[in-house]
Formats: C-alpha cells, structure tokens, sequence
C-alpha cells in the first residue's frame, strides 16, 4: 500500500466552493454568470471548486466546464473536485430506483466524463460520493489505481464515510480525505469518530453544509445558539456566519469548509472567518446552546 499523501491541506483554498447551486438545482447561472462568480472566487484567494457528477441531474459540470473555458482562469490556477457512485433518478439517466454504483468500470467512465465535462485533463480530488452495500475494496482500488496511473486524478478521497467504512476502502487502496456533514448545528462528526479518523490518519476532513440549519430553522436550538451570538458578535466583531465557520475552523482536523452560497458579500466574509481565533470557552459555549446541556 502506497503512502497517503500529506500533502492537501496546502493544496486546497481555506474555504472551498461548493457548486452544487450553481446551475438548475438553483440559481441556473449562465455562462457569462458561472465565469465572473469564478473570477470573484480567485480574486478572494478561493482557488479550489467542489463538484458531483449528479449536481443539476448531471448536467452542473457541463456547465461549469463550458463557463471556466470562457473564463480565461488557467487550469493551475484553481483546484477541482468531484465525486462519483451515486446513480440518480432524473431525466439524464435510466434508472428506476436511486442506487450506487461502484464497479471498476463505472468509476472509471464517471472520472471520464467528469474530466470531459470539467474541460480538464485532471481532477485534484476525486471521491466516492456515499458508501454502499456493496462497494468491494479491491475494485475500488483498481479503478482508482487506473486512473491514478493515466494521470486523470491526483488524489483520492471519500465522502459521507463513517470510521469503518474508511476503513474497509483502506484495506486496499489509501484514503486522502472524507466529506461529511459537520456544523455547530450538526455536531455528531465531533463524537463518533469521524473527526477522529480524519486527524489520526492525516487525512483532509471536508465539512459540507458547514453553516448547518442556524440560518434555515427557527426552533429551540437556534434560539440558545443567536443569544450566544448576540454577545460574540460583539467581542468578535464578526458576524454569525463568520463565527459559525470560525467555529468549525478551530477543530484540530483542519476542516476545509465547503460554502454553497454564490453571494459575493457572503464569499467574501468566509474567506476572512478564517483569521477569527475563538477563544476555548467561547467555542465551548457555542456548543452547549447547540446541544442544550453542558458538555459531559
């Protein structure tokens, strides 16, 4: 088993893009919108574009990729990532039921086709989308050594693992990083191992949704969270979603932040969470509002 690299944290922007809003699943930019909001992103020291191939029902790459061949943004300027397994239910695909796909052949098309989407002859990142039932740790190995060797991908990676499952691919073929659901509001990667893993093995930990539900939901748990708030914004001088990803960005894995959002004004406030150094009570008191107790 070759050596895992070490290597990504310096390779990836701080805070990454997530794409996944971009095209039909949101706001349905153009080409001319996609290039610019690019641009913006670089000029913001966001290098780095998180992507799956089922963003948009298959169709977000295609656009990204016609967007970023208008942009004038050279290839090495900027990091690309994407993911492949998860076989959708949309108009783009025949299927009858949502499923996964992790056969050697399938994960070498997809890489294929993202590369041909993306209009790159690389990938930086290239993860399994969410575990299944049935992935086989040697297939797996084999198709990622294939494309590893073609120079298609760079580096390889999962998302939405738990410990045991990164470590059942890790059986055969090492394991760069993991993207999972972690955020103030979405705290259960702090407790089961998953932040765990990432840190013990040197592995880049990715948070997805790293806002959580704080500006999507009004109950009880955002209640306790906005009066914690109300003072920390004040000490900080930040704001809630610069505290929320100042949070996130205290944890000893080194999470990289995935923000979905496509506001400059919002792109640009992630980009300076990253110089607020909370203090240990204050990310503590944070947590207690989210988790309505004292820690144990």
């Amino acid at each position: 088993m070759k050596q895992k690299p070490t290597n990504l944290r310096k390779m990836f922007s701080r805070i990454i893009a997530g794409t996944m809003t971009w095209g039909s699943w949101g706001k349905n930019f153009s080409r001319a919108e996609m290039a610019s909001l690019m641009r913006y992103c670089l000029e913001q020291g966001i290098t780095t574009f998180d992507h799956a191939d089922i963003y948009g029902g298959y169709t977000n790459e295609a656009d990204f990729g016609e967007a970023f061949a208008d942009s004038g943004i050279s290839r090495d300027k900027i990091q690309l990532i994407t993911k492949c397994g998860i076989q959708y239910v949309c108009e783009a695909r025949d299927n009858r039921i949502k499923h996964y796909d992790y056969s050697k052949e399938y994960i070498v098309w997809s890489a294929e086709t993202s590369l041909k989407h993306l209009k790159t002859d690389y990938l930086d990142l290239f993860l399994l989308h969410r575990p299944s039932p049935l992935m086989q740790p040697e297939e797996v190995a084999e198709a990622i050594e294939t494309l590893r060797k073609q120079g298609k991908i760079q580096h390889f990676g999962l998302s939405n693992f738990t410990p045991s499952q990164v470590a059942l691919i890790e059986s055969a073929i090492p394991v760069a990083g993991n993207q999972v659901e972690v955020s103030l509001t979405a705290n259960d990667a702090l407790y089961d191992g998953t932040l765990d893993d990432c840190l013990a093995h040197q592995r880049l930990a990715m948070a997805w949704s790293p806002l959580g539900s704080y500006f999507r939901e009004q109950d009880d748990k955002q209640a306790r969270i906005r009066l914690v708030m109300e003072r920390l914004t004040e000490k900080y001088r930040a704001s809630e979603l610069q505290l929320l990803l100042a949070w996130l960005l205290k944890h000893p894995a080194y999470i990289f932040p995935v923000v979905g959002t496509t506001d400059r004004e919002r792109l640009t406030a992630c980009i300076t969470a990253a110089g607020i150094a909370l203090e240990t009570e204050d990310w503590f008191e944070l947590l207690t509002a989210s988790q309505g107790h004292k820690v144990p």
